[in-house]
């Protein structure tokens, strides 16, 4: 499909210029920053050198002193607390931080991660009746139960106390718990909102430890799972999570707790440092694939390992289960590709609404978000699990997911989500009515333009602007992610230095040049089809980010050619 290319808006020119200026850098860095939001020197300073010290004060989020104060009492009073945490790699890296820290000195402490087939998503009532019938009188929820109103009303009958500690948005009415800890409270004057729940979670270790006159480096020492988190969960790489992924980078790199080292001894990872991407795609699917094939428990007892030898043997469990995970995923989405390539009808449609009775549940998101990349509109996967329809749908830039199916909420049973990825279920009757109504919304309000990817391009270059101290500095950018992107630039009218070829099955590796500037050597991901266009020697633009490749201890520039234009 081809990529619909968007030049960003220059913005304001004059101050671009000043901002070179004062830093002493070429007009295209100045042009990158000023595209941040960074205008000054002092926001330059901040962003290029992250400070720990620049974290917030934990206790200027809302409830924050209750929930502590809380904490404080249930250790004193000798008190049994269960850490409760979503399955996910956010969830089960904030339960990690925070029961690992708490275990160092209360011994009345447990984690529970809720099944993802028998339980469902947050806090569930076998959950609460386990915690009755053991004995715990404080649960603390991360990752999950900011909209668990109900549920924390039934624990209140109980006698159990809940603290909650969440990052999604909010309902109407919160949680009556002990304390609510959620930037996105409309109440909470926490000044930085987008946090990871892993993050809210090293925030309860960091306000113990300041209230308790500690050592601040009993919470640093997490900061690697703080990484872990934020990359997994795709939040914003902005502001305090910029400097917790900064240092939770350098950790990573330097020092790993034994569970993420165990996990990067299996990876594929060859050499160089581990970033952003790295962890997305050689860390986090490890961790997910607990909860996707078996139970997530799994992947906490890994995270939490104390020794590299106990790490190593939870390690090989959870990456038997992430195999298994990729057995499933391969099979689902060529069964669901092939339902799409041998049906005219389906590929004609503005949605795709899949159903196979015997599809697994803990891929189905994932094959939803293979579908959406491949034929590139909103998507939904569907299977039978226990004699009910579930669901994982995943919507396009720009399209909301959750408002189309709030508008066919009547074939549902349940639904939640948000704009971009949801999770549904329905009674089997109700697919070929949904399958039509979904088709219907969507069709209705959804733009033409939404319906091919876009490729954002911060700048047009040329490939002589392109050198060892240009890279230095782009470099410093890291680390990428959600809002800070590796900036994208477009170079028109290259040549082909060497001849291109295939790698794997639909990669291209190639090398360009621009009248007189050096060859780059080039990778495309997926874009095998043009081998036979470069090498008829014809002159074509190409949209790329800039990346340090490093090949047997060296180091050489190379453009990730992301598309391709004749």
């Amino acid at each position: 499909m081809q990529k619909r290319w968007v030049l960003k808006p220059k913005k304001n020119a004059d101050k671009s210029k000043k901002l070179q200026k004062e830093l002493g850098v070429n007009h295209i860095i100045a042009e990158l920053l000023i595209n941040r939001g960074i205008e000054t020197f002092d926001q330059a300073k901040e962003f290029f050198r992250p400070s720990i010290d620049h974290l917030h004060d934990p206790f200027l989020m809302k409830d924050m002193d209750l929930a502590i104060n809380r904490i404080e009492r249930a250790i004193g009073n000798k008190e049994k607390i269960l850490i409760y945490g979503d399955y996910d790699v956010d969830g089960t890296t904030a339960v990690s931080v925070v029961y690992s820290f708490f275990r160092d000195f209360h011994s009345g402490i447990e984690f529970y991660i809720p099944d993802r087939y028998s339980e469902g998503y947050g806090i569930s009532n076998t959950g609460i009746d386990y915690a009755k019938a053991n004995g715990f009188t404080l649960i603390i929820a991360l990752d999950c139960g900011i909209k668990a109103v109900d549920k924390v009303e039934y624990a209140n009958s109980l006698g159990i106390d809940f603290i909650i500690g969440d990052h999604h948005l909010p309902g109407d009415e919160l949680p009556d718990a002990i304390a609510v800890l959620d930037p996105k409270r409309n109440d909470c004057p926490y000044p930085y909102k987008e946090l990871s729940g892993c993050g809210i979670g090293f925030k309860i270790v960091q306000a113990f430890i300041q209230q308790n006159g500690m050592n601040m480096d009993g919470a640093y020492q997490y900061l690697d799972l703080v990484a872990v988190s934020i990359a997994s969960d795709i939040v914003p790489i902005t502001g305090e999570n910029r400097i917790l992924t900064h240092f939770g980078l350098k950790k990573l790199n330097s020092n790993p707790s034994c569970g993420l080292q165990a996990l990067i001894n299996l990876s594929t990872h060859k050499s160089g440092q581990f970033t952003v991407n790295d962890i997305v795609f050689q860390i986090g699917p490890r961790i997910n694939a607990a909860g996707r094939i078996d139970h997530a428990k799994d992947a906490v007892k890994l995270l939490i390992a104390k020794t590299l030898p106990e790490a190593k043997i939870f390690s090989a469990n959870v990456d038997d289960q992430n195999n298994t995970r990729k057995g499933y995923d391969l099979q689902i989405t060529k069964e669901a590709l092939d339902l799409l390539d041998n049906n005219l009808h389906l590929q004609t449609r503005k949605t795709t609404v899949l159903y196979k009775e015997d599809w697994h549940k803990g891929v189905i998101g994932i094959v939803a978000s293979r579908l959406t990349e491949k034929y590139y509109r909103p998507t939904i996967i569907l299977t039978n699990t226990n004699g009910h329809i579930a669901g994982s749908a995943r919507s396009v830039l720009g399209f909301d997911l959750y408002e189309a199916l709030s508008e066919c909420s009547d074939l549902l049973d349940q639904y939640g989500g948000h704009k971009y990825a949801a999770g549904l279920t329905m009674s089997t009757d109700n697919i070929g009515l949904f399958q039509q109504r979904f088709e219907e919304v969507v069709s209705k309000s959804i733009k033409p333009e939404m319906l091919q990817q876009e490729v954002s391009i911060e700048k047009e270059i040329r490939l002589s602007e392109i050198d060892a101290k240009f890279n230095r500095v782009l470099q410093q950018f890291q680390p990428f992610g959600p809002e800070n992107e590796a900036p994208t630039f477009i170079c028109k009218g290259v040549t082909m230095g060497n001849n291109a070829y295939i790698v794997g099955t639909t990669h291209l590796k190639f090398s360009v040049k621009q009248e007189d500037s050096p060859i780059f050597e080039c990778i495309g991901f997926g874009l095998g089809e043009f081998v036979g266009q470069i090498n008829s020697g014809n002159t074509f633009d190409i949209c790329f980010s800039i990346e340090e490749n490093t090949w047997r201890g060296k180091k050489n520039l190379q453009l990730n050619v992301k598309a391709i234009q004749f």
